[in-house]
């Protein structure tokens, strides 16, 4: 049976999986909404124009549909992606599995409903964690379980990404015979391949760092749901000798930070490197000795960890933050999100431990990230179809 994965559009974390996929099948096709991410277009995230720097549609067969929204753009919610082809492409479509990516635009719904009514096998793959549900808004959020629970009704089948999200269909009440483990992953085999590039202190002098200082790196927008101006106030109360902080990313946020930095006489240990493309990335992670994500409410798992743990890193990641029951484990440590105190202490306790105590987090980090994989996915894909 042929299997069609419904995306808003090319996403650089979703493009290497498809491609895995093509090479073990002949049979997918990747239907997308909106072409935005293929030119150099505003990110409100980073606040500045992205075009990434990887084939995002290499490898596999892929098809995109004209958007019919009078606001067309995937930065203009619900209703920012109207694709009315896609009904007709269904109704043609012999017998397949479909599975959409979230609920989030209008095109998502019509795709569920109208893939169901028309006979294929429906599958959803969505991102919420359950963790976060009870600190949003209790009326909206309320509304919002109504309306997916008859959403869920046309779903035959949910992929969850991790524990967090798989209770959170519970909570709406799924029955578990409905579940299939479809991990949040990114392309370990390209990571862990770039990660023997250049060994840590070939990557720290390569940036500007002292092979001996104990680095910390966050890896993200600068905004308020990823909460960096957290990690550089822990950074200064930890009061670190021989320590740097790369903070990678780019975003609102960064004037801010740039002003505590300057005010507390951070400039010679922390870094802010600006946006970093895809295929520069792992410089940074080569020299790290330790990665941190202190997201809030919103960051419904985190990528940027999966690729951390690809090089081998210890962890420091908040509560809030939806992968953190899946990947954190005696790798590393979980905080309550915006607690700053206890933030600082993890990191002490990593940079002050022995080098055998981080290799073992570094050996368990490259265990756990081993079933967040694509060949996870796709061998789990055939229980389905």
């Amino acid at each position: 049976m042929k299997t069609i994965f419904l995306n808003s559009h090319p996403i650089q974390y979703f493009a290497p999986l498809y491609k895995y996929w093509s090479e073990n099948a002949s049979d997918l096709e990747v239907w997308y909404c909106s072409d935005e991410s293929l030119s150099s277009n505003h990110d409100p995230g980073f606040n500045k124009k992205i075009k990434w720097d990887i084939d995002l549609l290499d490898g596999y067969s892929y098809r995109f549909f004209r958007n019919h929204s009078p606001r067309a753009s995937i930065h203009r919610g619900f209703f920012g992606l109207i694709n009315l082809g896609v009904i007709r492409a269904l109704y043609k479509e012999p017998k397949s599995l479909i599975v959409v990516h979230g609920w989030g635009y209008f095109t998502h719904v019509l795709t569920l409903i109208f893939a169901s009514l028309f006979g294929h096998k429906v599958a959803i793959r969505a991102e919420t964690p359950n963790i976060q549900e009870d600190m949003k808004p209790r009326f909206p959020t309320l509304l919002k379980h109504i309306y997916l629970r008859f959403l869920f009704l046309f779903v035959r089948t949910f992929l969850y990404i991790g524990q967090e999200n798989k209770k959170f269909y519970l909570r709406l009440g799924q029955k578990r015979k409905k579940f299939i483990f479809a991990p949040y992953c990114v392309d370990n085999a390209r990571f862990q391949r770039e990660a023997s590039l250049l060994s840590k202190n070939e990557a720290k002098t390569l940036l500007n760092i002292t092979p001996d200082n104990f680095t910390i790196l966050f890896c993200g927008k600068y905004i308020k749901k990823k909460r960096p101006l957290d990690l550089i106030k822990a950074f200064k109360l930890a009061n670190l000798a021989n320590a740097s902080l790369l903070m990678l990313g780019e975003g609102d946020l960064r004037d801010e930070m740039e002003a505590y930095v300057r005010v507390n006489e951070l400039q010679e240990c922390v870094t802010f490197t600006g946006f970093i493309n895809q295929s520069d990335l792992y410089k940074y992670y080569c020299a790290a000795d330790v990665f941190v994500m202190c997201s809030d409410l919103g960051e419904t798992w985190g990528l940027s960890v999966n690729e951390a743990m690809n090089f081998g890193l210890p962890l420091i990641v908040s509560d809030v933050t939806g992968c953190s029951s899946d990947l954190v484990k005696s790798n590393g440590y979980i905080y309550p999100v915006g607690d700053i105190s206890k933030l600082a202490a993890f990191i002490l306790n990593i940079g002050m431990s022995s080098l055998d105590q981080r290799t073992k987090m570094s050996e368990e980090s490259l265990r756990i990230i081993k079933k967040y994989s694509f060949e996870v996915i796709f061998n789990n894909h055939k229980n389905i179809i």
